[in-house]
């Protein structure tokens, strides 16, 4: 028993270092959106056009995603992209233009889309093969990766401006948690990338729980027309209706997420007139107030479900936010700030548990969204900034919170005290 505890244990911290690389590495460069639009002479509209670049290079993954997984495994994944992540940092002192900033950021995207896919596999292996909840803490180290990110931004203004020094010192924070990670992580076995061309079956479940008869004859019926059902399911799933809830609630998540993470230091100095040090605690409010409910997340899922989680908490983030954008000012904003951390820091474990509970594809096809979202989202509040202003922008974001609640009705949540899925963790870190 002391050794599948040490176990457990062991793979736990090694996937929480990865979420914790992920979010530091983000909040690493985003808090330097205002230096690098000082550095560039970026218009808002041009702060967009790169946060749109990484997305599009999270949504030009989605395709390989899948094939990458099969073929060399989450392990193996997830330390490639987080090595190219490192370098990222790298490249985006190093630029000299806008273009080729724009190329560096559209490679951070592949490479957060790999990292993403393969962590939540790494995530979602755990809890099976250990029967035991760990995804809302998992989600946890992300956003204390956000924040330790943030204050080490902060830290580093008070020393020195200069973004090839701070991003030297945030790479070796990153390179000793990829060592953490590498430690620990769940092995599994590659698989050539056409091994296997089948949909789970959960994949086309209604939210009543029944499977979706269009697609049940080739999953479950015997004989001849079950032999022949292989051929009919080649290629790329068609996702269920509960698995495009799943997504849109997701997308719209981490628009929220993504948009406060990008958009806080910038609406702080420039509509609220905050000083330079104070600009960067926008990200770190947010991350503790994320850090802090999702390590009491398992414990209110648990108590009042999964639904009523996600929708009231997106409702708080929502509502907090349009309220502080309307009385305005330093103090309000953090308020606001900390409302969205702590209202929306269940959805994506949530949305990922009950993705994952669907099957492997639709657990690769939220994760996938939901990078998209993250860093395609704030692209387009970008571009309402740059037409309307940065405070409508950030109304759009509280109104992205409010679209997760209305989601959220849609989606047939898991029973808490059901059992996992009875899918060997192996293939769900294979065919994730």
């Amino acid at each position: 028993m002391l050794r599948v505890r040490d176990d457990f244990l062991r793979a736990h911290l090694a996937i929480a270092a990865l979420f914790c690389f992920l979010g530091f590495q983000y909040a690493t460069w985003v808090s330097r959106l205002p230096a690098l639009k000082t550095d560039f002479e970026l218009s808002d509209g041009r702060i967009g056009l790169l946060l749109m670049a990484s997305g599009i290079g999270a949504a030009a993954s989605f395709p390989l995603v899948a094939t990458m997984m099969k073929r060399y495994g989450s392990r193996t994944l997830a330390t490639v992209s987080a090595i190219v992540l490192g370098l990222v940092l790298a490249g985006f002192t190093l630029a000299p233009n806008f273009p080729v900033l724009l190329l560096v950021a559209a490679l951070d995207g592949v490479a957060v889309g790999f990292l993403n896919v393969a962590m939540n596999a790494q995530g979602a292996a755990l809890e099976v093969r250990f029967r035991r909840t760990a995804m809302s803490r998992l989600h946890a180290t992300f956003s204390a990766g956000l924040g330790l990110a943030a204050l080490l931004a902060s830290g580093v203004n008070v020393v020195t401006t200069t973004l090839s020094a701070h991003f030297a010192i945030a790479a070796a924070v990153l390179a000793l948690l990829l060592l953490l990670a590498r430690t620990g992580m769940l092995a599994d076995d590659p698989q050539p990338a056409a091994a296997d061309g089948r949909t789970d079956a959960k994949a086309d479940a209604k939210p009543d729980g029944n499977t979706n008869t269009d697609g049940a004859t080739a999953e479950t019926a015997s004989g001849p027309a079950a032999e022949a059902a292989p051929p009919k399911r080649r290629g790329i799933p068609l996702p269920s209706r509960i698995t495009i809830w799943m997504g849109v609630a997701m997308v719209f998540g981490t628009i929220t997420e993504g948009a406060m993470n990008d958009w806080s230091a910038l609406y702080l100095k420039n509509v609220v007139h905050a000083s330079p040090q104070l600009a960067p605690l926008g990200i770190a409010v947010i991350s503790v107030m994320m850090v802090v409910a999702r390590l009491f997340a398992d414990g209110w899922r648990t108590r009042f479900g999964d639904g009523l989680i996600v929708r009231v908490g997106s409702t708080v983030a929502g509502l907090g936010l349009a309220l502080a954008l309307l009385v305005g000012g330093v103090v309000p904003a953090l308020i606001g700030f900390a409302c969205v951390g702590l209202g929306i820091a269940a959805v994506t474990p949530c949305v990922y548990v009950a993705a994952a509970r669907q099957g492997s594809d639709a657990l690769a096809l939220v994760a996938a969204t939901g990078t998209t979202g993250l860093l395609a989202g704030p692209a387009v509040i970008g571009f309402v900034a740059n037409a309307t202003g940065l405070a409508w922008g950030m109304g759009v974001v509280a109104a992205s919170a409010l679209v997760v609640a209305l989601c959220s009705t849609r989606i047939a949540w898991p029973a808490l005290d059901a059992a996992p899925a009875p899918t060997a963790p192996e293939t769900v870190l294979n065919e994730a």
